[in-house]
């Protein structure tokens, strides 16, 4: 006898708020998809949907975007492959067994995402699945890195086979998170809602634009934080400040970028992880800009190592470098360690 898919609902405050996306968030979107592509085979992670299947990101075409109403909740079905920048309440339900599926969401750099549980219909004991990731990972390489992640890579999977509802909502340490799940009953699925809620010190950021200005604060925290930009950029930085005691700017440990002390550095890779992208830049001293840089690599990531013992700021500016700048690179540029696999 089959056995029985577990039902579980879960009440809870509805969310409310404004479904809106940048309209570059297309470009961004399909770098995924090709990171995706290369998952083929590798069932650990996931696995795209069958040739013939809908592009799962028609979904992010100007005219398929809309607006909340008032009190209304925004709905729709989610893809065994998807991509969300919106709040609102998401339906999956198999129609086939789906083995190897994943949604990925992403929020404004100043917010974090919760996940509410509102009706999981799955068969644990045959092997379904639902597991949320605090992050983003692709291929094995994750953002956050487990450097500049708070919490071990073991705790950063929640179960929902093995917690149920003793965790009803879970909410995520930056402005990414994703699902990885598995139904092998068509009819069986489950239901949630995604919400955002402010983040007063963001630290790891995947930045949904390819354009933008961003100030990275670290108030006396021993940690690390990484804004990624999926994109070739020029950075231009502002200002940096490395220590503030009293309204006196502190002197850099002479312990230099490698050692102890506080400093920025700038990395550039074709995969997610900071850790295992090639640093281009270490800026150790503070200063009052602009400093400027092309990169052009796939990602760009602006990487805050901080002591805890001061206030740390960095403000820069980010564009996309267009397509003559990286056929002819020239100035303060960064590219041969970067080839596009594009």
């Amino acid at each position: 006898m089959q056995a029985k898919p577990q039902t579980f609902r879960v009440e809870h405050t509805s969310c409310r708020g404004k479904a809106s996306m940048s309209p570059s968030f297309k470009l961004q979107c399909h770098l995924i998809l090709i990171f995706l592509v290369a998952l083929r085979g590798e069932s650990r992670y996931l696995e795209l949907r069958e040739k013939g299947d809908p592009d799962p990101f028609l979904l992010f075409s100007a005219n398929l975007k809309r607006e909340l109403a008032g009190e209304q909740l925004y709905h729709r079905a989610l893809r065994c492959l998807d991509m969300l920048s919106l709040q609102g309440q998401f339906t999956f339900t198999a129609d086939q067994p789906q083995l190897h599926c994943a949604a990925f969401f992403i929020s404004e750099p100043e917010e974090f995402i919760t996940i509410y549980y509102d009706l999981v219909s799955i068969d644990c004991q045959g092997g379904d699945f639902l597991k949320v990731f605090d992050g983003w990972i692709l291929k094995g390489e994750k953002f956050p890195s487990s450097q500049d992640h708070p919490l071990p890579t073991t705790e950063r999977y929640i179960d929902f086979c093995e917690s149920g509802l003793s965790r009803r909502s879970i909410r995520s340490s930056q402005n990414v998170a994703m699902i990885f799940f598995r139904v092998h009953e068509p009819g069986n699925g489950f239901t949630l809602t995604i919400r955002r809620d402010p983040n007063l010190f963001p630290c790891n950021v995947i930045s949904q634009t390819p354009n933008g200005k961003f100030t990275l604060v670290v108030p006396h925290q021993h940690r690390n934080c990484s804004f990624s930009i999926i994109y070739p950029v020029v950075i231009k930085i502002s200002d940096l400040t490395l220590g503030h005691l009293n309204g006196l700017q502190l002197k850099k440990p002479s312990a230099g970028c490698g050692g102890k002390g506080d400093f920025v550095e700038l990395l550039g890779g074709t995969g997610l992880d900071p850790s295992k992208m090639m640093p281009l830049a270490d800026l150790c001293y503070p200063f009052q800009g602009p400093a400027q840089m092309k990169i052009g690599c796939d990602n760009t990531v602006v990487r805050m190592v901080s002591s805890g013992k001061n206030i740390n700021r960095v403000t820069f500016e980010y564009r996309q470098l267009e397509p003559y700048e990286l056929e002819n690179p020239n100035g303060n540029s960064i590219q041969e360690f970067c080839l596009s696999g594009l």
